[in-house]
C-alpha cells in the first residue's frame, strides 16, 4: 500500500479528496471529478476560478471527460483490488437461504409446513399435498424447488411469470417474457448472478476494510505528529524563556552598575560640600566673634586701652568667604546615561530588525504555501499592513546606537523614552485597577483634596525639574545648570537630535512621570509671551501641531500679551488675569488630572485638566519674545 499511496494522492480530486469519478481537466491543467467541479462552479458563479490554482475564467470552459485519466484510475483500482489484505481478516459468509424454509406454510392446507414450491403452480405444498405432483404424470413437467418465501414478489408484475433471470445492465430481476425487452442485455440465472455479485461485494468489503486500516494508521500518525509538535514547542518555549531571563539579567546588571556609579558620584560631591559647609560655618562663627569684639572696643572711653586692643584687632584677617566650585562630574553622568540609551537603542533596533525579518519570512512562506495548496479553499497571502505604507517617524523613537563621546551632551530623559526617576524598579509601575483607585468618585475626591491644600502641603510633592538640552529649540538659551530658559537673539547651533523642537521655541523637562503625584514651580519674568504645561513624549517636534496645547498630546496655560488662556487639542479657554509671576504645576498621574496654580500669598487655581493619561508626561515650556525668561524654582 505504501508504494500506491503517492499515486493515490495524484489520482484524487482536491475537492472531494477521493479517487476521480469521470475526471475532467481544466485549461490550466488541473484534474477534478466532473460532478465536483460542476457543483463548485454553480455555487461560485461567474467569474469561474480553478479550485486549485485560482486561475480566473470569465467564460465557463467547456470540459470533456479525460479518458486517459479514467483508464489510469481503473488500472489503479484493479491493482489495489488484486492486493491481498494486510491482515488475516476474512469477509463474513453469506447467510443460507434454507434457514427460513420452515417458516413457509402450505398454500393448500395453510397449516402444515411446505416442503417444496412449484414454479408452475406458483404455490408451496406440504408433504401430503405434494403427492399429486410426484405421483401424477400430469405434473411431471412442473419444476419443484425448496420452499420460497414471498412467492408473489418473485412474480413479474407485467407478465405474471416467475422472475428467474437477472439483468446486470438494468440491475433488476426479469422473467422469460421480459427477455424480448432485454435483447441487447446479457441476463443470467439468479443463482449465477447472485454468486457473481456476492464475490464482488466480498472483494469490495475487503478493500473497504483495508482503507479503514489505512485511515486508522493515518489518524495515529497525525496524533503522533501533534504530540511531537507540542513537545517540540514546549522545549523551544523553555529555551526562549531562558534566553530572555539571561537578557533581563544582563540589563539588571547594567542598571545596578550604572546606579552604583551615580550613587558614588553623589556621595563624593555631597561629602565635599559637607566639608565646605563645616569650614564655612566655622568661618562665620569667627567673623561673628570678631564683630562682637570690635563693637565692644568701640564703646571703651579709655584711649590707652582702646589703642592697645584696637591695634591687636586691626591685625585680624577679614578676607571674604571663598567658596570653591564643587560640581557633579557631568561627563560621567552623560556617559552613564548615554550608555543606557545606546543599550536601549541597540535593543530596539535588533528587535525591529528581527520582526521585519520574521514578516518577510512569513510573507515568503505564505506565497510558497499558496502555490502548493491543493484544496478548494487556498490560503491567500495576507494583505499588506500599514508597515508597507509610508509612516511618520515617531519623535520619541531613538536613532541608531552611537559610540559615546565625552564631549557629547546627554541624551537621557528625552521625550518618548519613558525615563521615570521616581520609580524604584520596573516592577513598581501601576498594574491593575485593584491597586489603583480608578472610580470617578475617588478621582473627584482626590481632585477636591488637592485643590484645598496649602502651598506648604503641595511642596511635600515637590520634584526638581531641569530642562532637557536635546529638546531645546535653537532660539532657546539654557543657563543656571539647565534651570533657566530664555529667548536668544541668534541661533544657538545645537547639534541635531530627533527630540529637538524645530518649529516652536520650546523645551521639555529632562524627567518624565508616569505614576504618583508631582509638583513644581516656575518663575516668569516679562511674562507676556510664554507658556507652561505638560505633554506626552510622542508629541510632534515639527510643524504648527508641535506647539503646546495645539494637539491632543499636550496641556498648558499660556500668556499672550495681557491675555491668559488654557489650551488643549487646539481649543482655547480664556482665564482671568493675575498679577502672580510664579506658577505652580501639580500633576497627579494616578487620578488623572493636572492643576495650574497662581502662587501668591494664597494659592489660587488658574485652571485644571482632568485626563486619563495613557503615556508618561514631561514638563513643557514655551518662550517667545526676546527678554522672556522662565526659571525653575527650587524648593
Amino acid at each position: 500500500m505504501a508504494e500506491l499511496n503517492p499515486l493515490a494522492e495524484e489520482l484524487s480530486c482536491s475537492v472531494c479528496l477521493e479517487l476521480f469519478k469521470e475526471p475532467v481537466t481544466t485549461p490550466c491543467g488541473h484534474n477534478f471529478c466532473m460532478a465536483c467541479l460542476d457543483e463548485t462552479w454553480v455555487v461560485q458563479g461567474s467569474p469561474y476560478r480553478c479550485p486549485q490554482c485560482r486561475k480566473v475564467y470569465q467564460v465557463r470552459p467547456q470540459l470533456q471527460k479525460n479518458t486517459v485519466m479514467c483508464a489510469v484510475v481503473e488500472k489503479f483500482l484493479q491493482a489495489e483490488q488484486a492486493r491481498t489484505p494486510v491482515d488475516d481478516w476474512i469477509p463474513p459468509a453469506r447467510s443460507a437461504a434454507s434457514s427460513a424454509a420452515t417458516q413457509v406454510a402450505c398454500d393448500h392446507c395453510l397449516t402444515e409446513t411446505a416442503v417444496k414450491t412449484c414454479l408452475v403452480c406458483m404455490a408451496s405444498f406440504c408433504q401430503e399435498h405434494l403427492k399429486p405432483h410426484i405421483d401424477s404424470p400430469a405434473f411431471q413437467d412442473h419444476p419443484l424447488q425448496p420452499p420460497i418465501r414471498d412467492l408473489l414478489r418473485r412474480k413479474c408484475t407485467q407478465h405474471n411469470r416467475l422472475r428467474e433471470l437477472f439483468c446486470p445492465e438494468h440491475g433488476e430481476c426479469i422473467c422469460h417474457i421480459c427477455l424480448v425487452e432485454h435483447k441487447t442485455c446479457s441476463p443470467t440465472l439468479l443463482s449465477q448472478a447472485s454468486a457473481d455479485l456476492e464475490y464482488k461485494l466480498r472483494h469490495k468489503l475487503a478493500i473497504v476494510h483495508s482503507h479503514i486500516n489505512g485511515a486508522t494508521k493515518a489518524l495515529e500518525d497525525v496524533r503522533s505528529k501533534q504530540q511531537s509538535v507540542q513537545d517540540s514547542m514546549k522545549r523551544k518555549m523553555e529555551q526562549l524563556r531562558q534566553e530572555y531571563m539571561e537578557m533581563k539579567a544582563v540589563i539588571d546588571a547594567a542598571e545596578t552598575s550604572s546606579s552604583r556609579k551615580l550613587k558614588e558620584e553623589e556621595k563624593r560631591v555631597y561629602g565635599k560640600l559637607d566639608t565646605i559647609y563645616q569650614v564655612l560655618l566655622k568661618k562665620k562663627n569667627e567673623m561673628q566673634k570678631l564683630k562682637a569684639e570690635v563693637e565692644l572696643i568701640l564703646d571703651k572711653g579709655d584711649e590707652f586701652e582702646f589703642l592697645e586692643k584696637a591695634a591687636k584687632l586691626q591685625g585680624e584677617s577679614t578676607k571674604p568667604v571663598y567658596i570653591p566650585k564643587i560640581d557633579l562630574d557631568h561627563e560621567l553622568i552623560k556617559g552613564i546615561y548615554q550608555g543606557a540609551m545606546d543599550l536601549k537603542s541597540e535593543l530596539k533596533h535588533s528587535t525591529k530588525k528581527q520582526q521585519e525579518k520574521k514578516a518577510e519570512d512569513h510573507n515568503g512562506s505564505g506565497n510558497k504555501g499558496n502555490q502548493m495548496e491543493s484544496t478548494s479553499k487556498p490560503i491567500h497571502p495576507s494583505k499588506k499592513t500599514t508597515q508597507d505604507k509610508k509612516t511618520k517617524k515617531t519623535p520619541g523613537a531613538p536613532g541608531p546606537a552611537s559610540q559615546f563621546s565625552p564631549y557629547k551632551l546627554p541624551t537621557f530623559g528625552a521625550p518618548g523614552q519613558s525615563l521615570d526617576l521616581n520609580a524604584t524598579s520596573p516592577d513598581a509601575a501601576p498594574k491593575a485597577s485593584a491597586t489603583q483607585p480608578n472610580s470617578a468618585a475617588l478621582k473627584a475626591k482626590a481632585l477636591e483634596n488637592f485643590l484645598n491644600k496649602s502651598r506648604t502641603e503641595l511642596l511635600e510633592y515637590f520634584v526638581k525639574v531641569v530642562f532637557d538640552y536635546n529638546t531645546a529649540h535653537n532660539k532657546v538659551t539654557l543657563s543656571d545648570n539647565y534651570t533657566t530658559a530664555s529667548v536668544s537673539d541668534g541661533l544657538q547651533h545645537y547639534r541635531s537630535h530627533p527630540q529637538r523642537f524645530t518649529y516652536c521655541s520650546q523645551v521639555l523637562g529632562l524627567h518624565c512621570y508616569k505614576k504618583g503625584v508631582h509638583y513644581w514651580e516656575v518663575e516668569l519674568q516679562k511674562n507676556n509671551f510664554c507658556g507652561v504645561g505638560v505633554c506626552y513624549g510622542s508629541m510632534e517636534r515639527q510643524g504648527p501641531e508641535s506647539r503646546l496645547g495645539r494637539n491632543p498630546n499636550s496641556w498648558c496655560v499660556e500668556w499672550f500679551n495681557n491675555k491668559i488662556s488654557a489650551w488643549h487639542n487646539n481649543v482655547e479657554k480664556t482665564l482671568p488675569s493675575t498679577k502672580a509671576t510664579r506658577v505652580g504645576v501639580l500633576l497627579n498621574c494616578d487620578h488623572g488630572f493636572v492643576i495650574f496654580f497662581a502662587v501668591t500669598e494664597k494659592m489660587c487655581q488658574m485652571y485644571k485638566f482632568k485626563v486619563d493619561f495613557t503615556e508618561a508626561l514631561y514638563p513643557a515650556f514655551w518662550v517667545f519674545s526676546a527678554g522672556t525668561t522662565l526659571s525653575i524654582c527650587s524648593k
